[in-house]
């Protein structure tokens, strides 16, 4: 572990290749079975609920429904997260063929709204804890296999395959200090 700013960073994010690989998993992190979705900030609430109107653009029927007689959330405060369907796909989920998206994501890279997802979505496959302040650490899922290759095969670490939701959660200068020890601890 490395203390970054009181923000402590698993060395995996540092020296773990991984490069999302969509065509084989078919986003799967979006569709995990069990029943809780993503993660949700509280303050993330209002921001959804003022984009659901773009995001019900994108969705199916059954999403939009499911919406509209549950909410899209669940939890209580401090432990939010997004409502499943059937125990497995987020609500927000919208299938591209056969790979399931965030319809959420989508407004905003088509300039419709200007929230991008759950920051715990953003960060994926990185985790957030908390023990007086923020622990950072690799959450490793067998779905993911096919990251961790096409990781090594690009040559892309954690840190870099999610850097605009590192930036986005603690600026481009704490990102600019991981970076600087990454480069140190992955020397050859």
């Amino acid at each position: 572990m490395i203390l970054i700013d009181n923000i402590l960073v698993s060395e995996e994010i540092l020296t773990t290749k991984f490069n999302c690989n969509l065509s084989e998993c078919k986003g799967a992190c979006c569709t995990f079975p069990g029943g809780y979705g993503a993660p949700i900030l509280d303050e993330e609430i209002a921001m959804i609920e003022d984009c659901l109107s773009v995001a019900f653009e994108y969705l199916s029927p059954k999403s939009v429904t499911v919406i509209k007689e549950k909410g899209f959330v669940e939890g209580k405060e401090g432990n939010f997260s997004t409502v499943c369907i059937d125990k497995k796909d987020c609500v927000f989920v919208y299938y591209d063929g056969d790979i399931a998206k965030c319809a959420l994501e989508k407004a905003y890279f088509d300039g419709k709204i200007k929230f991008r997802k759950p920051l715990s979505c953003h960060l994926f496959p990185v985790r957030v804890s908390n023990f007086s302040g923020d622990y950072l650490y690799y959450d490793e899922f067998s779905e993911c296999k096919s990251a961790l290759e096409l990781g090594v095969s690009e040559n892309i670490h954690i840190f870099e395959n999610i850097k605009d939701a590192f930036i986005r959660a603690y600026g481009n200068d704490w990102y600019n200090l991981l970076t600087d020890y990454a480069k140190t601890l992955n020397q050859e």
